[in-house]
């Protein structure tokens, strides 16, 4: 049995997620599927990140196990061979020890966000940014965004699905940037709640707005409708999942 590392890019718009189900295409799906093609093995892709419908990763680090051994770039051209008309791109594959786990191993997980803020309608980044007509205060995000960083019971912030064992989360940072009608949002954090990087920007663009939040009074009541809106997912990316066997 051989385990391989896989980093892929992809496109969520018409996809139901990573996790396969019976309704629809999804990442680990089509991963496996083009595997089976590749090598007629059967096997369990496992990612870095669980992302929800319509979000998209700029590299998604995954793994999955092999009864025969191949070279890994025969591996990642088979693969990206299986998966050229599939929003799914195959950017890199390596042999890695047994011990290694996309998910349990990582000990850093990046996102990014990415408002779209102008008056005029979105074409050409249509499902990739979310569109924000209204004129944005970024210096009040910001401000807000500092009180996320750090330790906190985050059950505000966190979707009523979500299957999470503890609402205590410790985000390490958030940055915001904008660059011309472009606002970018990014949060790094060795794990997530469910729907948390998005119901953060949702609350900071609400606060963007005007709309007169107070971080701290929303972490004390601890209830989803204490928090903003839950901002769509066209525009969240999952950016990269850090190793402790990572050169930085």
């Amino acid at each position: 049995m051989t385990r391989y590392k896989i980093n892929l890019e992809y496109d969520g718009t018409n996809l139901i997620g990573w996790q396969s189900n019976k309704d629809g295409p999804s990442v680990q799906s089509l991963v496996t599927d083009a595997i089976y093609k590749f090598c007629g093995e059967t096997t369990t892709v496992f990612s870095a990140g669980r992302t929800d419908a319509g979000v998209h990763a700029i590299c998604m680090t995954a793994h999955f196990d092999l009864e025969r051994e191949h070279n890994a770039n025969t591996i990642m051209r088979a693969l990206n061979f299986y998966l050229i008309n599939e929003p799914v791109s195959v950017l890199s594959c390596e042999k890695v020890s047994d011990d290694f786990h996309s998910r349990y191993s990582c000990v850093a997980r990046h996102y990014k966000y990415i408002v779209l803020n102008r008056a005029a309608p979105v074409v050409l980044k249509k499902n990739r940014v979310w569109w924000v007509p209204q004129k944005l205060d970024i210096e009040k995000m910001k401000i807000a965004a500092q009180k996320l960083v750090g330790k906190h019971d985050f059950t505000s912030f966190r979707a009523a699905q979500c299957q999470a064992r503890s609402p205590i989360k410790t985000l390490d940072s958030v940055a915001i940037t904008q660059n011309s009608d472009e606002i970018v949002f990014e949060f790094s954090a060795r794990s997530f709640l469910h729907h948390q990087v998005r119901n953060m920007v949702g609350t900071l663009v609400e606060i963007g707005m005007g709309k007169p939040y107070d971080i701290d009074e929303i972490f004390a009541q601890k209830k989803r409708g204490a928090a903003g809106v839950t901002a769509p997912a066209s525009g969240l990316y999952f950016v990269s999942a850090q190793y402790a066997t990572d050169d930085d």
